[in-house]
C-alpha cells in the first residue's frame, strides 16, 4: 500500500485499488506516472486487496487520500467491492478490467485487454452516473447481510457458477472455465419453489431453474441474457429460468443467441420484439424484488458467492456511483423501448 497525506493546493491525485494476481503491476506503474507526469497529478497511492477482502479495506482507504479518481483493476468481483464502498462518495471510478468476464466494462464499453486506454480515460475521461444495486441478504439462520453489486444477483445457474468454478481454471481457460458448471446444472434441471414480490405488489408463487436479478443485461461469455436492462435507468430486471426439459433449455438457448444477434441494430431489434414470449424465459421489470424460498439456495453478487440464504430483498439506488470512462465511449444502441424484448410480463406458476 501507498499512501500520503492530502495533494497540494490545486493539483490532483488519482488512487489505485488493484487485484494482484491480476494485475500487470509494474506495467500498469508505468503508464500511471506517465499519465501523472503529462497532466500534472501528484503521486498516485496504491492499494492492495487481499485474498479474504476482495477490495472494501483498500477501497476505504483509497478513499481516505481524497482522491479525484479511483482506478479499479481486478474482475467484477473487485469492481463490486469498491463500488459498494464508493458509491455516494462523489468520487468516480475508472474500469481497468482484468477479470475473466468483466461485465460491467463491457456494458459500459470500457476498454479491454488495454491498460493505456483505461489508465488516459481515468486521467481526461467524462463521468456518468450509473445505478447501483443492494442485496439484503438473510441465511438459514435468520443472520442478515446487505451487500452492493453492479452486475447482476443470481440464484440457480448464475450461482452455481460462481460457487462451482475453480479460480485457477478460470484464470487459464477464461469463459470456457463456466462449460462444466453449465453442463451439470442443465443436465440436472432442478427447479426450486420460491414466493416473490415485485414493488408492492402481490405475493406470487412459482417453481424456476434460475432467477437473476440485473443492474447490466449481459452474461460470461458476451451472451445477452436482459435486454432491457439500463444500468442508468433506476430500475432492477428480474429473469427467470423455467425450462421444462432439454426442450425448454433449447428454446431458452436459441432466444439468448437470437437476442445476442439483435443487439447489433435497432431493426433486428424490432422484429425479434415480434416473437412470442417463452413460458420459460420470463421477465419484469422493477425497483425492487423481493423472496423466500423453501430450502436454503447458494446466491452470487458479480460473479462471486454469498453463500446459501432463505430470503432475500433487492433494491436500485438510482445514480449512487460515478463511473468515469473515455470520452464519448459508449455500450452500444439501447432497446428502442423500455419493455424487454419479447415484452414484459410477470412470471407465474
Amino acid at each position: 500500500m501507498t499512501a500520503s497525506g492530502p495533494p497540494a493546493m490545486g493539483r490532483k491525485r488519482a488512487a489505485v485499488v488493484y487485484h494482484p494476481a491480476k494485475t500487470p503491476l509494474d506495467r500498469l506503474r508505468r503508464v500511471v506516472a506517465e499519465h501523472e507526469s503529462r497532466h500534472g497529478w501528484v503521486e498516485t497511492c496504491w492499494f492492495e486487496t487481499s485474498s479474504d477482502d476482495a477490495g472494501l479495506a483498500a477501497a476505504a482507504d483509497a478513499l481516505a487520500t481524497s482522491p479525484d479518481v479511483v482506478m479499479v483493476a481486478g474482475g467484477d468481483g473487485t469492481v463490486r467491492a469498491v463500488a459498494d464502498v464508493m458509491q455516494g462518495s462523489g468520487v468516480p471510478i475508472a474500469l481497468v478490467p482484468l477479470g475473466t468476464g468483466n461485465l460491467l466494462a463491457r456494458d459500459v464499453g470500457a476498454a479491454l485487454n488495454d491498460i493505456p486506454a483505461c489508465v488516459a480515460a481515468a486521467f481526461s475521461g467524462e463521468d456518468r452516473r450509473v445505478d447501483v444495486g443492494v442485496a439484503e441478504l438473510e441465511d438459514e439462520a435468520g443472520a442478515r447481510s446487505t451487500r452492493a453489486f453492479m452486475v447482476m444477483a443470481g440464484i440457480g445457474l448464475d450461482a452455481e457458477m460462481a460457487e462451482k468454478t475453480n479460480t485457477v481454471a478460470k484464470r487459464h481457460l477464461g469463459w470456457f472455465a463456466y462449460v462444466t458448471p453449465i453442463a451439470r446444472s442443465v443436465i440436472a434441471n432442478k427447479l426450486f419453489h420460491l414466493d416473490y414480490r415485485v414493488d408492492q405488489g402481490r405475493v406470487r408463487s412459482t417453481r424456476a431453474h434460475t432467477v437473476i436479478v440485473g443492474n447490466c443485461g449481459t452474461l460470461t461469455g458476451n451472451m445477452l441474457l436482459i435486454p432491457a436492462a439500463v444500468i442508468d435507468d433506476g430500475l432492477l430486471d428480474v429473469v427467470m429460468m423455467r425450462p421444462s426439459g432439454r426442450l425448454g433449455w433449447a428454446r431458452i438457448g436459441t432466444r439468448l443467441t437470437l437476442q445476442g444477434i439483435a443487439r447489433r441494430s435497432r431493426v433486428s431489434r424490432r422484429l425479434l420484439q415480434g416473437v412470442p414470449d417463452l413460458h420459460s424465459l420470463a421477465y419484469v421489470q422493477g425497483r425492487q424484488f423481493e423472496a423466500r424460498f423453501d430450502t436454503p439456495h447458494v446466491m452470487e453478487l458479480d460473479g462471486d458467492s454469498f453463500g446459501r440464504v432463505s430470503r432475500v430483498r433487492v433494491t436500485v439506488r438510482p445514480g449512487a456511483l460515478r463511473l468515469r470512462s473515455a470520452a464519448g465511449s459508449s455500450a452500444g444502441e439501447e432497446p428502442t423501448s423500455d419493455q424487454p424484448l419479447g415484452g414484459a410480463q410477470s412470471p407465474r406458476s
